[in-house]
């Protein structure tokens, strides 16, 4: 267990650093540096010694699917989906995504948490009850209440 505590210790700050440069965010920096370790530490049971280069690579692929997982939510109503790249549809969806991020954050810890676990799509309602040691049947009522204050802080203007 101690190499694990190291091993975090170790790389804690420097994994949360790239994760702030990518995101501009403290907070949502915060949740994917520990998404990151719960996903290092749980796909390869291991001992940790010194693989950077993989925290790293998951520390960059929970971001990435969490802006997959918005764009595919956006999109997922729509009829069509044509993806314009000019500079007022990008200043666009980053305002949406800056929106949802802070509607995100406006969630209590473990709301955020469970949108972040699923965000990810690693996870099976199972996994993460496990993670968090929770029932998968209170995983599921917990999601459904976390989509719902989401959807109500959205509605309401993000307030």
């Amino acid at each position: 267990m101690d190499s694990y505590d190291s091993f975090y210790r170790k790389n804690k700050d420097r994994i949360f650093a790239y994760l702030l440069r990518l995101t501009g965010d403290y907070h949502l920096s915060n949740d994917f540096m520990q998404e990151s370790f719960v996903r290092y530490f749980s796909h390869y049971h291991t001992t940790p010694g010194n693989n950077c280069a993989l925290l790293f690579t998951i520390a960059r692929n929970a971001f990435l699917d969490s802006i997959r997982k918005y764009k595919e939510e956006k999109f997922q109503d729509k009829k069509e989906v044509a993806w314009v790249s000019n500079p007022e549809s990008q200043l666009i969806e980053k305002q949406a995504l800056d929106k949802m991020l802070a509607a995100i954050q406006k969630l209590n810890s473990v709301d955020r948490e469970l949108v972040a676990l699923l965000a990810t799509k690693t996870f099976s309602y199972k996994e993460i009850g496990k993670i968090l040691n929770i029932s998968e049947t209170n995983v599921k009522v917990k999601v459904h209440r976390a989509r719902l204050r989401l959807k109500a802080i959205l509605k309401n203007g993000g307030q």
